[in-house]
């Protein structure tokens, strides 16, 4: 019996969607924010259509985040349905399509958002077909609401450049962004949480296991969807709703915690990689209590810190740690963390988050604090790239 040629580095990394897309945004996150601080601080000046805040919420809302999510969903979609990955030339050219919206975000100072908006917006559209069309042919309806996630964040990048037209601005598109995100972290955590943690308490310290999906966690997402919609309506409302709505973010803080609490976070200490998926997801509380009291006193600096717990702390935390699972599950490695991992990777995520919330909250500070922030984000995703970017060429 013949053994099977090895495959080559190009049929290893078009064999699944996670080997291109998952590189390819670590190091779109790192550039994002090595250009967005020193632009920010009045050292750079980018030759880009859009303003700098805009292109730094566009290019982390609308390229590093939907690339990840194309990884992720590429691999899961595959074990809910039983079809075939999506792979070789129809995942080239998915890739290939998000590079043209970052390529094409970038020389807009040249062509103009006439042109380069249009073909940054194909994406998202694009690759919910693609998803849409495997789960029909599975019959899975159960996944159908995550086609739901993706309409509402490419529904939210077309708005964002209307409303950047419009008004000069992006508040409710940027809003309607971080919601959505936040609403599919909550999701998605609410699956992958308790069963990873539950299959290792079950082989390691077996005891009280996790609370699966019940009841419980249906009220606490329908309040978040609740919640996060009324917080974007109220970015342009005529009417002042701010303290009933910063009482119902702190409630639904509270919500969370003890969603979260019923998922055994403390019996995850000895593994990293479990951990960090707990700590990812306990910025999704922290941001709507910061939130909810940035409503209540009327205070911007919490506003910022409420933005930046969920979107460094619980989405960029969240990512990091499903990313270094993913990867490692998928090619064979064991799901437990090494040190550079832990050292490079989880804990300058965890600095980065840290340190931009606390340059909201100290203003006095806020330049030496987001460099730190800056500079601990970027030794993150590039961390994943230097400690996992071999790794995705390996067959399982």
């Amino acid at each position: 019996m013949h053994s099977l040629p090895p495959r080559s580095v190009s049929e290893t990394l078009l064999s699944g969607g996670y080997r291109l897309f998952f590189p390819g945004s670590a190091i779109a996150a790192a550039l994002a924010v090595a250009l967005w601080v020193p632009w920010y601080l009045g050292l750079l000046d980018l030759p880009v259509a859009l303003p700098p805040l805009a292109w730094h919420q566009h290019e982390l809302l609308f390229g590093f985040v939907p690339g990840v999510v194309a990884g992720f969903l590429l691999t899961a979609v595959p074990n809910w349905t039983g079809r075939a990955a999506i792979a070789g030339r129809p995942l080239l050219c998915l890739f290939l399509l998000w590079l043209a919206g970052r390529i094409a975000i970038a020389l807009s100072g040249s062509t103009g958002l006439i042109i380069a908006a249009p073909i940054a917006c194909l994406f998202l559209p694009a690759f919910a077909v693609m998803i849409g069309r495997e789960l029909a042919a599975a019959g899975n309806r159960r996944n159908y609401k995550i086609l739901v996630i993706l309409a509402l964040l490419s529904l939210a990048q077309v708005c964002f450049f209307v409303e950047l037209d419009q008004f000069g601005d992006t508040l409710v598109s940027a809003r309607l962004a971080v919601a959505t995100i936040v609403l599919m972290v909550s999701i998605v955590s609410g699956r992958i949480i308790p069963a990873f943690t539950g299959n290792w308490l079950k082989a390691n310290r077996p005891g009280l296991l996790p609370v699966p999906f019940s009841r419980f966690d249906a009220v606490v997402i329908v309040l978040s969807l609740v919640t996060l919609l009324a917080w974007v309506i109220q970015a342009r409302a005529s009417l002042n709703f701010a303290t009933p709505l910063g009482v119902l973010m702190i409630a639904v803080s509270a919500a969370h915690l003890v969603r979260q609490f019923r998922w055994r976070p403390l019996k995850t200490l000895r593994e990293p990689i479990l951990w960090i998926l707990h700590l990812g997801y306990f910025f999704i509380p922290i941001g709507f209590l910061l939130m909810g009291s940035s409503l209540l006193l009327d205070d911007q600096s919490l506003t910022s810190a409420g933005i930046h717990a969920w979107t460094v702390g619980g989405i960029g935390i969240m990512i990091l740690a499903v990313m270094t699972r993913a990867t490692r599950g998928h090619t064979g490695l064991a799901l437990h963390a090494p040190w550079t991992t832990t050292w490079f990777i989880y804990a300058f995520a965890i600095i980065a988050a840290s340190a931009r919330i606390s340059a909201a909250l100290l203003p006095t500070d806020a330049s030496a604090l987001l460099s730190v922030a800056g500079i601990a984000w970027i030794v993150a995703f590039l961390g994943y790239v230097v400690f996992y970017g071999s790794i995705v060429l390996r067959s399982r």
